[in-house]
């Protein structure tokens, strides 16, 4: 029995240290999109098409079925679409300001996702979240105020906060009925031929679009592969294994490691005013306060249930 205990907890500490590694993988993400020469559409396009690539190769390994009904697809259409366009704007961010600015901002989603989420699941909207998003509109505003000169960077990152909370709430729906494997391949599949048709109409592809400097193939293959494939495979793995509310708490790190990460890879360029650290505290706070509240007010009706 001592043992058995032992064994367990000993998983538990492996899939914890585990899920920080995926975390700081999804922070890194936005380094690469920095360090990635190509504007955000066509870097889009090789991330998604690449990704579609690694996870079928995933799917013929395990011997998964491909198999879903129409419905399904409909609906993995239009997320595939609108998981397209937060990854545009997320990546446009990032070009016109920096990670710092995007991912501060990015943090916004979780109150996007309390504002949409009442029309899809059909309850209220609580006070206590429209308090919380005005503490995050009031760190925002401090941002704004210090750091002018990034004010695009914070409308494409709000707009692709916005548009991961509506996938997100979307997915919610989903995952009841499908596996999230599924889900993230034909989600994938779909975006990549929503960006290819739009590429298509405005002529976009050309002999320069597929010549890419060596270290961008490079990026774009760590990218797709690692931060979008293994990323998602080993995410959906080690939250079998781990609570919601220890998921949450980590998950809530990414800005944080990204950061870090950014200050060390780009100096100078990620420095900002003392203000903006004062608006991202703010920010951070509120998303970790918000995701507190959230799973305390679960497991009291759990309790409840009991």
């Amino acid at each position: 029995m001592l043992f058995t205990y032992i064994s367990m907890q000993g998983s538990k500490l492996k899939n914890y240290l585990h899920l920080h590694l995926i975390v700081f993988i999804w922070g890194f993400t936005a380094i690469l999109g920095a360090l990635i020469s190509i504007d955000a559409i066509p870097l889009v396009w090789y991330r998604m098409l690449l990704a579609v690539i690694f996870i079928a190769f995933y799917f013929i390994f395990k011997k998964k079925s491909f198999k879903v009904d129409k419905k399904g697809l409909v609906n993995f259409a239009f997320t595939g679409v609108v998981i397209a366009l937060h990854w545009i704007t997320f990546f446009k961010a990032i070009k016109v300001s920096n990670v710092s600015v995007a991912l501060v901002t990015m943090s916004t989603g979780a109150f996007f996702a309390s504002l949409i989420e009442p029309f899809f699941f059909k309850r209220k909207v609580k006070p206590i979240e429209i308090l919380l998003g005005l503490l995050v509109i009031g760190g925002l505003y401090i941002i704004f105020n210090f750091e002018s000169q990034y004010t695009l960077g914070i409308i494409y990152a709000l707009i692709s906060a916005f548009l991961s909370a509506l996938f997100a709430v979307l997915n919610g729906l989903y995952v009841k009925k499908y596996e999230a494997d599924v889900i993230s391949f034909y989600q994938l599949l779909f975006g990549v031929l929503g960006v290819t048709i739009y590429l298509l109409v405005i002529g976009g592809f050309s002999l320069e679009f597929f010549q890419l400097p060596t270290s961008d193939w490079l990026y774009l293959f760590v990218l797709s592969s690692i931060c979008t494939a293994y990323a998602f495979i080993a995410s959906v793995h080690v939250m079998r294994y781990l609570t919601p509310y220890t998921v949450m708490l980590t998950i809530n790190l990414e800005p944080i490691y990204a950061i870090v990460l950014a200050l060390i890879i780009f100096g100078e360029k990620e420095q900002m005013n003392i203000e903006f650290y004062y608006g991202a505290i703010i920010v951070l706070c509120v998303v970790l306060l918000n995701g507190i509240l959230k799973n305390t007010s679960r497991i009291k009706k759990k309790i409840k249930g009991k």
